[in-house]
């Protein structure tokens, strides 16, 4: 998900980097939320519901070159039925901050009771 920082997520970013204010860490863990349409900068997607679904708790290792990607499988068991065509990371706030968003390489249809599972790797994270 290049390039795919919300506005907020943005502004954090680069209030931290030139020291202005003093920026708040989102807060850990940060999730991984499903959705079966995309959001945008400023809006946030239509996220999964029903079934077991809920959000997942991200591991990453440290960035290398400008990315990383996640250290480890998300799973989310007992999917409603839906077609999943995107993923947005959410900190765990009391009201929770969207910071990233961004489309599936391709949309994954699921019934109801099925498993979703994005290998390690598989969710690429930079800035460019």
């Amino acid at each position: 998900m290049a390039d795919a920082l919300t506005n907020t997520a943005e502004n954090l970013t680069l209030d931290w980097i030139l020291g202005v204010g003093t920026p708040t860490r989102p807060t850990a863990p940060l999730k991984v939320a499903l959705v079966t349409a995309n959001g945008t900068d400023t809006a946030a997607g239509t996220e999964v519901t029903g079934g077991s679904y809920a959000r997942q708790n991200l591991a990453v290792a440290a960035a290398v070159g400008g990315a990383t990607s996640n250290s480890a499988d998300l799973v989310w068991t007992g999917m409603p039925a839906a077609t999943v065509v995107g993923v947005e990371i959410w900190d765990s706030a009391g009201t929770p901050v969207r910071l990233w968003y961004g489309p599936l390489s391709d949309s994954r249809a699921v019934a109801a009771g099925d498993e979703l599972r994005l290998t390690a790797g598989s969710l690429d994270l930079s800035i460019s």
